[in-house]
């Protein structure tokens, strides 16, 4: 037999239904029509079935429809059936499925044609207990529809709101995802382009021992001033981190920083050659930004795998046109030492590569010739170069 699990709700609902349905037998009695010569032990028998069709109640969630059937099989004998077959048929609409409902409303109106046929005939006070029998039937009916319609709409609502909820979940995990890779790519080109330098020079210190004091202290000089600039870079990274988006975002270079940029890489000792950035109006934050971070990069791994090597830097391009960012570098001039050399595992191109489909552009990256080239585009709408006019 299956186990019905009841909630206290569940329970005052029953018992509530229950006291409904004896109730409605003990107000309806009045008004049963009874024959005069009825004999008073089916009378007796009448009144007790419809006490045992008021229990009955209790059992309408283990077996709805057959408790529906069955009662109201035995409301056309037996006149005090009719409060419990209105719970029976209320429920069986309520909890059932379509057909199921279709079959016991089926079952309910199958003698009202009879009835109509025969209501010429019979007595008045018969005639008005069964149209009021039919017409209750049809409310409970329809009541219950009522009920299973509302429970719908409110699984479909509380489904819609988890829904809603788990997509709200899944876009803030992106957006954290998001703003960690972020966090990453900078620390990733700020913190290599520093380290970098700091490499370049004190491999020169290691290997030139015999160097003038004066490049000594240069190259010391360069160092300590790498790693302040490098730790104050972390310290406003970490910042942004800690202060989230009420606080606000670091200052970001742009395409004006390539000349700072380039002269850097050359007070390191680096051949650099500069071609741009083009002149008159500057493209949208984001794209010099994204500029500015592929040449970096770019430098970057050029003084690693490529010391000593000349590289040439050019930005072209123009509104309504795409932005061009190309960086070659030949071979170097010698064997790298494994310190300058560096492993960098090509995560660097992978970031750059990232960072420029996002900003709408592409990336790509490989040998050429006799050296390594990297060149990106990335687009630069009319509009946008317009408003940027206008607000200088």
């Amino acid at each position: 037999m299956r186990r019905i699990d009841r909630t206290r709700r569940d329970w005052a609902a029953d018992l509530g239904l229950f006291l409904f349905a004896t109730c409605f037998a003990a107000v309806s009695s009045q008004s049963v029509p009874v024959v005069a010569d009825l004999d008073p032990v089916w009378r007796a028998a009448d009144q007790v079935v419809g006490g045992l069709g008021c229990a009955a109640v209790l059992l309408r969630r283990r077996w709805p429809v057959s408790l529906a059937v069955v009662l109201l099989l035995a409301g056309t004998q037996a006149h005090y059936l009719t409060g419990p077959a209105m719970v029976a048929v209320f429920t069986v609409a309520a909890t059932r499925p379509w057909r199921a409902t279709a079959w016991v409303a089926a079952l309910a109106f199958a003698p009202l044609p009879i009835f109509l046929w025969r209501l010429p005939e019979l007595p008045e006070g018969q005639a008005g207990s069964a149209l009021t029998y039919f017409a209750l039937i049809a409310g409970a009916i329809g009541w219950g529809l009522f009920r299973r319609s509302r429970q719908q709409l409110i699984a479909s609502l509380r489904e819609r709101a988890e829904l809603a909820e788990a997509d709200a979940e899944l876009r803030a995990e992106r957006a954290r995802r998001e703003a960690r890779e972020e966090i990453a790519r900078e620390m990733h080109d700020v913190l290599g382009h520093r380290l970098s330098l700091m490499s370049v020079h004190a491999g020169a210190l290691e290997f030139n021992t015999g160097a003038p004091r004066v490049e000594i202290e240069r190259a010391a000089g360069v160092i300590r001033e790498s790693a302040h600039l490098a730790l104050r870079d972390l310290r406003e990274v970490i910042g942004v981190l800690h202060a989230g988006p009420a606080g606000g975002e670091r200052p970001q270079p742009d395409l004006a920083d390539l000349d700072r940029l380039v002269a850097e890489a050359r007070a390191a000792g680096g051949r650099i050659e500069l071609t741009g950035p083009p002149d008159g109006p500057v493209p949208p934050p984001a794209v010099g930004r994204t500029a500015y971070r592929i040449v970096q990069e770019a430098l970057t791994n050029a003084r690693k795998h490529a010391p000593g090597a000349a590289v040439a830097v050019r930005v072209t391009g123009g509104p309504a046109d795409r932005l061009t960012v190309e960086i070659r570098n030949a071979l170097p001039p010698g064997p790298a030492s494994g310190a300058d050399r560096g492993e960098g595992g090509g995560q660097g191109l992978i970031g750059l590569a990232e960072r420029t489909r996002l900003a709408g552009g592409e990336l790509r990256a490989g040998p050429a010739g006799d050296g390594f080239r990297v060149c990106a585009w990335l687009p630069w709408p009319a509009a946008d170069a317009m408003s940027a006019a206008g607000q200088e």
